[in-house]
């Protein structure tokens, strides 16, 4: 699991599958930075994972500030899946 800080927006939300650095991610989490104040252009910043780890993202069984961290170009990650199957509980 880490943390993927996207400069742009490539159309990414929670429960979306990515592409990037030559593996495959899901997205566990969105948070959008930069639309009020800051930056010219929006960040999101992403926690990231294979699928086998969506249980500890669930459980919150980790320490976010202990996370890697990298911070991309929206161009450098392809969106395989914008966002998650909406849920048949709500």
């Amino acid at each position: 699991m880490k943390k993927l800080i996207i400069h742009g927006d490539p159309g990414l939300r929670k429960g979306g599958r990515i592409e990037y650095d030559g593996d495959e991610y899901e997205v566990f989490a969105v948070a959008r930075q930069g639309d009020w104040h800051g930056p010219d252009r929006p960040q999101l910043w992403c926690t990231i994972g294979q699928e086998d780890e969506e249980e500890t993202f669930k459980r919150q069984d980790y320490i976010p500030i202990h996370l890697d961290t990298e911070d991309v170009e929206a161009e450098a990650v392809t969106v395989l899946r914008e966002r998650g199957e909406p849920s048949a509980e709500a």
